[in-house]
């Protein structure tokens, strides 16, 4: 018996490639928040620790795994639905790594994370 249909699968994303925002605030918008801002200023390790926590992952995860911030930042995007891209992530962590943390900060504040 011979095969006439391929097998298919059932695939579906559960979000959009491309985000349909931006971020809530601005990369440098750190005052609005200066609770974020002094804890970041302070001690960078143990806010990233917070965040991680906040996002569901290893509270360790950005002490051990090389990268890390860049992986978060992505995924507070996926989860927030706002435009982007790895690259960019990876320049605004590289770059800007404190502001980038404050920024991701506040918008898991503004999500209700």
């Amino acid at each position: 018996m011979a095969v006439t249909n391929q097998p298919t699968t059932n695939q579906q994303l559960l979000v959009a490639v491309e985000g349909h925002r931006d971020w809530s605030t601005g990369l440098c918008g750190c005052c609005s928040d200066c609770t974020s801002l002094l804890c970041t200023y302070f001690c960078l390790p143990c806010m990233m620790c917070r965040l991680s926590t906040r996002m569901n992952e290893c509270p360790l995860m950005p002490c051990c795994v090389p990268f890390a911030i860049v992986a978060m930042r992505t995924k507070v995007r996926t989860m927030g639905g706002i435009r982007g891209s790895i690259c960019g992530d990876c320049v605004a962590t590289s770059c800007c790594c404190p502001l980038a943390v404050c920024q991701m900060s506040r918008e898991m504040d503004n999500m209700g994370l």
